[in-house]
Formats: C-alpha cells, sequence, structure tokens
C-alpha cells in the first residue's frame, strides 16, 4: 500500500482548504487554516488530549462533537488558547460562530483547534479578519497552504494520503515538533476521507490507527494541553470501502504522519525507531520502549554517536515488565552489542552517522512486540525550547 506524502486533506473529493496570515505570528507566517467538508455526509471521529488542562478549542469540540455531524475545522498557530479560562471559552466558541456563518451552517458544526503559546489569549480582531480571508480563498487546492498555516516550532509540513484503486481517498496533514508524547502526541491533526464510511464505525477505525502511530511517538515525554486529532469523511465518492483496506491505508497516513513528527523533533539529528519483541504483553513491550524513549542519557548518547547500550538496560531496568535481565538482547542498527544478557559486538562496529537508527531489544518472556518513534536529545532541542515564546 503506498502512502503518498504529496498528498493532502483537499486529495479527497469535496473538501476545500485554506492558509492566511491573520497576524498572529510576528513573523507574518500563515497563521490560520480551514478545512471544510462540502458533504453530502458529515461524518466526524477525534481523539484528544488526556491531559487535564485541556486548552478551550480542546472543550469547545468536545461539546460540539457531542450535537451531530461536523461540516469545518478552523485551527490557529501563534496562540494556544489554553489556561484562559472562561475568556478563553468564549473566544473558542466564537471562532467557530465566526465560521460558521461564513458556511452558513450552526457553529456546532465548527470544531476549533489551536496551538502556541499557553496562557495568552488570542487577538480576537485579528481571528475573526483572519477567518473571512481564510473563507474567501478556501479551494480544492488550499491543503498546503492549511499544512503551512498550522506550523509552530514545525521546519516543515506533514502531510500524507493515499488514492485506492477502488476510487476513494483518504488525506492528512499535521503539525508538531515538541512536546510530543502519548497520548495522543503533542499535535494538531486533520484527517479527510471521501470514503463511504457508516459514522458508528469512523470511531473505531481512528482509534486503532491512533493507538499505532501516533501513540508511538514520544520524543520528549511531554504532553500538550491541545492535543487533537480529527477525521471527516463524506462519502463524496460514493464507495463503500473494504473495511480491512480503508483500516490499512489510515493506519498508514497516521503512521507517515506519527513519523514525519519524530523526523522533524526540535533540534533532531537522529529519528530512532525502538522496537521490544519477545515481550509477555504489548502492556510490557510498551512499557519497555517508553522507559528507554524517555531516557535522556540514552538520547544524548545517540545525539553524539555513542551506541552506549548501557543506559538501554539501565532504563529498561526501571519498568515493570517481566523479563529475566540474563536472557535479553540488545541489536543498535542490527548489529547484536549485548547477547544473553553479556556484552557481544564492540561499540565500534556500530555506526550511527546515518539520521536513523533502530534499537530492538529482545525480551525472551513472550509473544508481544511494540514499536515506539523518538529521537536524539541535542543542543537544538535545548535551546529551542529556552527560547521559545510564540
Amino acid at each position: 500500500m503506498k502512502i503518498d506524502t504529496t498528498l493532502g486533506v483537499t486529495t479527497p473529493e469535496s473538501f476545500l482548504a485554506s492558509g492566511v496570515s491573520a497576524g498572529l505570528k510576528t513573523s507574518g507566517d500563515k497563521d490560520l487554516a480551514l478545512v471544510v467538508n462540502q458533504g453530502p455526509a458529515d461524518h466526524v471521529a477525534a481523539v484528544f488530549t488526556t491531559n487535564r488542562f485541556q486548552a478551550a478549542p480542546v472543550v469547545w469540540s468536545k461539546q460540539a462533537m457531542e450535537q451531530g455531524g461536523v461540516r469545518a475545522i478552523v485551527l490557529n498557530s501563534g496562540g494556544a488558547n489554553a489556561c484562559t479560562g472562561p475568556q478563553g471559552l468564549a473566544d473558542a466558541q466564537m471562532m467557530a460562530e465566526t465560521l460558521a456563518t461564513q458556511l452558513g451552517c450552526e457553529p456546532t458544526e465548527v470544531l476549533v483547534a489551536s496551538t502556541g503559546l499557553i496562557g495568552v489569549l488570542l487577538d480576537m480582531d485579528k481571528v475573526s479578519a483572519g477567518i473571512a480571508t481564510a473563507a474567501d480563498k478556501l479551494s480544492d487546492f488550499g491543503g498546503d497552504d492549511a499544512a503551512h498555516a498550522i506550523m509552530t516550532t514545525d521546519t516543515v509540513t506533514k502531510q500524507a494520503g493515499y488514492v485506492s484503486p477502488a476510487g476513494w481517498s483518504i488525506g492528512g496533514m499535521a503539525k508538531g515538533a515538541g512536546m510530543l508524547a502519548p497520548a495522543l502526541a503533542t499535535m494538531l491533526v486533520v484527517i479527510t476521507t471521501d470514503a463511504d464510511v457508516p459514522q458508528d464505525q469512523l470511531p473505531t477505525h481512528l482509534k486503532k490507527a491512533t493507538s499505532i502511530s501516533f501513540d508511538s511517538a514520544d520524543s520528549d515525554g511531554c504532553m500538550s494541553t491541545n492535543d487533537t486529532v480529527v477525521l471527516l469523511a463524506n462519502g463524496a465518492s460514493g464507495i463503500k470501502p473494504d473495511p480491512k483496506e480503508f483500516q490499512e491505508a489510515l493506519d498508514g497516513v497516521c503512521v507517515s504522519l506519527a513519523k514525519q513528527l519524530i523526523a522533524d523533533a526540535e533540534g533532531a539529528e537522529h529519528a530512532i525507531t525502538i522496537l521490544v519483541e519477545e515481550a509477555a504483553s504489548d502492556n510490557d513491550a510498551l512499557e519497555v520502549a517508553r522507559s528507554i524513549a524517555r531516557s535522556n542519557l540514552f538520547k544524548c548518547a545517540i545525539a553524539g554517536n555513542d551506541p552506549n547500550w548501557g543506559r538501554v538496560l539501565a532504563s529498561m531496568g526501571t519498568a515493570s515488565a517481566t523479563f529475566n535481565p540474563d536472557e535479553v538482547d540488545v541489536y543498535i542498527n542490527e548489529v547484536g552489542v549485548f547477547v544473553d544478557g553479556a556484552p557481544g559486538a564492540p561499540r565500534a562496529s556500530v555506526d550511527l552517522s546515518g539520521f536513523d537508527v533502530s534499537l530492538r531489544v529482545n525480551l525472551h518472556a513472550g509473544g508481544h512486540s511494540q514499536v515506539v518513534w523518538t529521537n536524539d536529545l541535542t543542543h537544538g532541542y535545548v535551546s529551542e525550547n529556552a527560547d521559545y515564546s510564540s
């Protein structure tokens, strides 16, 4: 199955998008995006942050979805509208109402997503004017502009899509470069499809896809207040997809976007794939993988091109997973550096000069495996987050 990173949210039929500069970013870059579903169906599924401090747009969107279908989503960068009290919630509602007026729909048919600095109110005069401008610029080729408009510390856009031989398609865009950690991973994601998928099946499809993609992205262990992944389905192709093909395609798009997030993580000089195999359970495998992914010592070693497997063992040893330390194998870029609980190949035999690094841990405790994607910890990450205030 081919996932194409040149495709985006306007690849599926009957979806429009736009991205404009509303003046929320001091740089003048694009900072407000719209994605609009022209129907005929208005099916929707979404997954949101589990952080107890939930941004106003998350609160609004959850409430709006309880009312039924969704026709559009308005997204902004340049301000998270998080931890902003009653005024922040009123502002999120105003964003929905403003776009609803432009589109001739109900405010509850509009979701809202924001990203940027926490604790600062948005300039609603700029936001309202930006929504009007963006509405005028909606087009079936506006996906790239929308993907640019949701970027914060991202250095590149993240897009992916799939076109089925049967005649339906999926397209998606994402933003995220820091505060990337399960669940979800700090991000805004919009995925669209013109496949005819029943409303009652859509949430199951999305939860399966996020569980093996965004929930496996763990850059820095920090969970956002604004995480939002939305899937819109309009049935415009008139084709009911094979459920297996649709799930595989949705999985593929989400995995591609998640990997793009990790590859563009703040300051990253290596993208690291951690595979834990032969664990006693999926949870055990995931716990071990995450313990490694959140080891600053291990991540710093990779940044220094040092295959320091001792830091791998030290971090995984803190997990409550079932395994015998004397039976563990560790492979870095497929070189067995620790085998049967003892030192293996010399560290000098591991080449870490490339961007992609693989770490494979075999627990020899069962038949379960899990993957987590992370990145190294560099001076660039520290500088980015020490200076970030917009």
